[in-house]
């Protein structure tokens, strides 16, 4: 699955737009690591426990977008962006969207 921030994927053309294709987790702060993050912020720097959350918030709310965009008949999803919300506190969903389209190689580039 191709998945681009751009509205168009080079060597490619749009054959077919099959419409919106989203995915989203929601997650919530854990207590071990508020703990361990409350202790970096009193000394500064990279509060890696939450990096670490996003960064396995942002890959699943990409892969449940494939997977919708696959149940639309996609093989690529364009215009791909990511949103954050605060859902309750200590907890925020991160969403993921984009347009879901069918995509054909130009000239013989590889799909």
């Amino acid at each position: 699955m191709i998945a681009v921030s751009t509205d168009f994927v080079a060597g490619h053309r749009i054959v077919e737009t099959l419409g919106l294709a989203r995915g989203s987790t929601i997650r919530a702060k854990h207590i071990g690591k508020d703990i361990l993050a409350a202790l970096r912020g009193l000394v500064g720097g990279e509060i890696k426990e939450y990096t670490e959350m996003l960064i396995e918030a942002r890959n699943e709310s990409l892969r449940r977008m494939e997977v919708h965009a696959e149940k639309l008949g996609a093989n690529a999803v364009i215009n791909v962006r990511f949103v954050t919300a605060s859902v309750m506190a200590g907890a925020a969903e991160l969403l993921v969207y984009g347009t879901a389209v069918k995509l054909e190689p130009e000239d013989g580039a590889p799909l």
